[in-house]
């Protein structure tokens, strides 16, 4: 057992609350003690919602072990049912009520009560909470359906031409506590539309159990969420005969991928390739200029699987980036992960511990990270410019004004957002550079005020000097005067790098002082 301080996903019943949570008419009573209510916090806090999330908690405290506490499971089943009179019940446990083997849903299964009961069996000690999402919504879609499963699947995909009205698809992964999925559906139902495609449901995200019994009628299925989608997907592919899409729409190259893999797959003819010059500024701006500070600019990316792999083909075939690290925290997303990198030439990081991806990160030196909030505080440590790109995320990454990351819109999102960070990089090491200047020594500063400009630099030079002293007092080095001076000169994005190549060139040629002599011999030396 390791002690962390932060887990990029919880247990998996928390994946079972988000998808209860997004939807209507769904409860779940949770069999958990009295401490595990944290998780409401998550939807207030996060998701800044008005209402907390619609579980019953058996709120079993360390007395009541000594009784009955299946009788307490099947008393809170009962009043959860009576009180919210919900069209289904989820029913299932936390880690800690695991270990008490109470078979919570198998209790409430032979309550005889008026609504569906979906079981959920989540092993909270080999599975976390993307996959206790997806588990969810596959047993809720398998439990609903099931009886109305025909002997043999008989779809027919173009059926929408026989029957003279346009195509209907369903998007479905889409949900509370996913980066930007409320923003996102909007912009690919407006996309859809624009191609003539309606959609029919949206699923777990704002879909009751009339919703669910409905997605057999749907045309096609949009796989949005693979993490969370792409298990109900594959379920109603093999008993309906449903076929669902397998790009997502991230990105510039992705969405006219996703565009005409659902045309061809609805019998359509193929969308103009130049639709997203039109739509989105992205292709305008890397094709111009003003956009060669952007060329070649190395970038670190991890997060979950989809986002991830978004990710590294936009910064590799739209930005002209240099991808030099890509990875993800989701065992269930590996594979494709592994070949996105592979792809690129790269080892895959599939990784849990937020410190050995700051350690990656660290060695990698990159002048760009693009992650999650894990990642955000690593690259603040390290001064290099972030953007996050997936859950787990903070307050500030679920903005209230409309922000997706799929579609045309979504690729100028993502534009923004991920280009900034470099160009106020480039402001702060330009202000850096010339603070010595008779202009510049009254205090001026960055877009960032106090924490900007010459502070900035001067602040993370603090750092820097803090780390290469414990390392300096171990083994007796001494950086002189003009070889900080000189190292103060190199890009701050960079300079942890040059320090500790630095210290190592001049322990192995036996150096005990670091001047700007040994500074250029290090670069030669690593140069050759």
């Amino acid at each position: 057992m390791e002690l962390t301080l932060w887990t990029y996903e919880g247990p998996p019943h928390v994946g079972a609350m988000r998808i209860a949570a997004s939807m209507q008419g769904v409860h779940y009573v949770l069999h958990a003690p009295q401490g595990d209510t944290y998780a409401d916090l998550l939807f207030t806090m996060i998701e800044r919602r008005g209402q907390r999330p619609p579980v019953t908690y058996t709120t079993f405290q360390a007395r009541d072990l000594g009784g009955d506490t299946a009788e307490l499971v099947k008393r809170h089943v009962q009043e959860a049912a009576d009180r919210f009179q919900p069209d289904a019940l989820l029913v299932g446990e936390s880690c800690t009520a695991e270990l008490i083997q109470d078979q919570p849903g198998a209790l409430a299964q032979g309550m005889g009560l008026p609504m569906p009961v979906v079981t959920l069996e989540l092993p909270a000690y080999s599975k976390k909470e993307n996959w206790g999402a997806a588990e969810t919504f596959y047993q809720l879609v398998r439990g609903l359906l099931k009886q109305t499963v025909p002997p043999q699947p008989n779809h027919d995909v173009k059926a929408w031409k026989q029957e003279g009205r346009r195509p209907r698809v369903n998007l479905l992964g889409p949900s509370l506590l996913g980066f930007r999925c409320r923003d996102d559906v909007l912009e690919i139902q407006r996309l859809l539309s624009l191609h003539g495609i309606d959609v029919g449901v949206v699923a777990p995200l704002s879909a009751g159990v009339k919703d669910i019994l409905r997605l057999p009628q749907a045309d096609l299925n949009v796989c949005l969420y693979p993490e969370v989608a792409e298990s109900s997907c594959s379920w109603l592919e093999r008993n309906f005969g449903i076929p669902f899409s397998k790009t997502v729409p991230i990105g510039m190259g992705a969405t006219h991928d996703f565009l005409v893999e659902v045309h061809a797959l609805l019998g359509m003819a193929p969308p103009e390739a130049a639709e997203g010059y039109q739509r989105s500024r992205m292709p305008w701006y890397s094709e111009s200029v003003d956009s060669t500070y952007l060329t070649g600019k190395r970038v670190f990316i991890f997060g979950d699987g989809t986002h991830a792999i978004a990710a590294a083909r936009i910064c590799s075939e739209e930005l002209g980036f240099t991808v030099v690290g890509l990875g993800t925290y989701s065992r269930e997303m590996a594979r494709p992960v592994r070949a996105a990198a592979k792809r690129l030439g790269l080892e895959a990081l599939i990784c849990d511990d937020y410190l050995a991806v700051e350690a990656a990160m660290a060695e990698a030196a990159p002048e760009l990270v693009l992650g999650t909030q894990m990642e955000r505080h690593s690259a603040k440590r390290l001064g290099i410019p972030c953007a996050v790109i997936s859950t787990p995320m903070h307050v500030q990454d679920v903005p209230a004004r409309h922000s997706p990351q799929m579609g045309w819109e979504g690729a100028n999102v993502i534009f923004d957002a991920w280009v900034h960070p470099l160009m106020m990089g480039l402001e702060e090491h330009l202000i850096g550079m010339f603070r010595h200047d008779f202009e510049f020594v009254d205090g001026h500063q960055s877009h960032l005020g106090h924490q900007g400009g010459a502070e900035a630099e001067n602040g993370t030079e603090v750092s820097n000097e803090i780390d290469s002293h414990h390392e300096a007092s171990s083994s007796q080095l001494v950086w002189t005067a003009d070889g900080e001076a000189e190292l103060k000169k190199i890009p701050f994005f960079v300079r942890g790098k040059v320090r500790r190549n630095a210290e190592s060139y001049a322990k192995e040629v036996g150096c005990k002082q670091i001047s700007s002599e040994t500074l250029y011999d290090a670069k030669a030396h690593y140069k050759a």
